[in-house]
C-alpha cells in the first residue's frame, strides 16, 4: 500500500477547508437608489458563490502531420452568487436597474450616468475563511457587472421555502494573494 490512512489524515491540514464558511462583498454603483443598503445585505444574502476559475487555452500549431500545443490567453468564466431574497427585494431592485440603466428595455440605450465602464463596473470581493473565523483564501474580481438576474420560481406547493435566485457577473479578470 502506497500510504496509510495515518498519512492522509496528517496531509489533510486544518481537516480540510469548508464550503460553507465564505463571505462575499461588494459595493454597488452608488448612482443606483438604495445601492448602498444593497452592498451591505448582500454579505448576509449571498448564500453560494464560488471561488473564481481560470483557463488558459491552448493554441495548437500543426507540423509535419503532429498538432504541438502552445499556451494561448488565459479567459475567466462568469461568476454566480444565489442569493436569498428577502419581502423587501432591495438586492433585486438594485441589481434589476443596475442592469436596466446599461442597456434599456425599450429603446437599447445606456444610461448617461453608466456611459464610461470606470461608472458601472465594481470590484467583487469573496473570502473563505478557516473554522477559527480567520480568512484563508480571497479573491477580487476587478470590473465586474451583472449580466444575468435568475428568474425567482412561484408555486403554490412551495410551504416552508424562502425564495432564491442567482446573479451573473461578467468581469475583466480576479486576483488573490497568488497573483501580482
Amino acid at each position: 500500500m502506497a500510504f496509510t490512512v495515518n498519512e492522509f489524515r496528517s496531509a489533510l491540514r486544518g481537516d480540510g477547508a469548508r464550503p460553507n464558511l465564505f463571505n462575499v462583498a461588494m459595493t454597488l454603483p452608488t448612482q443606483i437608489a438604495n445601492a448602498a443598503s444593497a452592498s451591505q445585505q448582500i454579505t448576509f444574502m449571498a448564500r453560494a458563490a464560488q471561488l473564481p476559475g481560470s483557463t488558459v487555452n491552448s493554441v495548437p500549431v500543426m507540423y509535419f502531420g503532429r498538432e504541438l500545443k502552445f499556451a494561448g490567453n488565459r479567459t475567466f468564466p462568469e461568476w454566480t452568487v444565489t442569493v436569498i431574497n428577502d419581502e423587501d427585494f432591495n438586492i433585486r431592485r438594485v441589481m434589476e436597474t443596475w442592469m436596466n440603466e446599461l442597456n434599456s428595455h425599450q429603446q437599447n440605450l445606456r444610461a448617461g450616468e453608466f456611459y464610461e465602464a470606470r461608472n458601472y463596473q465594481i470590484d467583487g470581493f469573496i473570502t473563505q475563511y478557516g473554522k477559527r473565523g480567520e480568512a484563508i483564501k480571497d479573491y477580487t474580481f476587478i470590473g465586474m457587472f451583472p449580466i444575468d438576474i435568475s428568474p425567482i420560481e412561484l408555486d403554490w406547493g412551495a410551504n416552508d421555502q424562502i425564495e432564491e435566485y442567482a446573479i451573473t457577473f461578467a468581469y475583466q479578470w480576479w486576483e488573490s494573494d497568488t497573483t501580482t
